[in-house]
């Protein structure tokens, strides 16, 4: 075994553990909020992409699958790629007022900020 092996291996050595390895429960929850108690912010940005226009939904307190499921709707409705990032929702193309129109029918409280 050569040291590079034995210093890696010594890492992973626990000496304590009191509460054993749980993953999940290390874990913060998040809260599911109803779509009517959620404020959203919708904006287009181009800042870090190239001179590309991406609109950013953020606000979201919700789970990642049903951010998943949201951003798959939206993309089908613009007609254009999109991204879940951190919480937020990128779309791309400039289609601010196209989401406010689709996110209030779905029940969600959005407005659009940025200029």
């Amino acid at each position: 075994m050569s040291k590079r092996q034995s210093s890696n291996s010594s890492q992973k050595r626990v000496a304590y553990q009191e509460f054993g390895s749980n993953p999940v429960a290390t874990e913060r929850g998040v809260q599911e909020l109803p779509p009517n108690q959620q404020n959203l912010r919708i904006q287009a940005s181009r800042k870090g992409r190239k001179g590309k226009t991406v609109t950013v939904i953020s606000g979201f307190q919700c789970k990642p699958d049903t951010l998943t499921q949201l951003l798959k709707q939206l993309k089908t409705k613009c007609g254009s790629g999109g991204t879940v990032k951190d919480d937020t929702l990128e779309i791309q193309g400039d289609h601010a007022q196209k989401l406010l129109e689709i996110l209030t029918q779905l029940g969600y409280k959005a407005k659009i900020s940025g200029g």
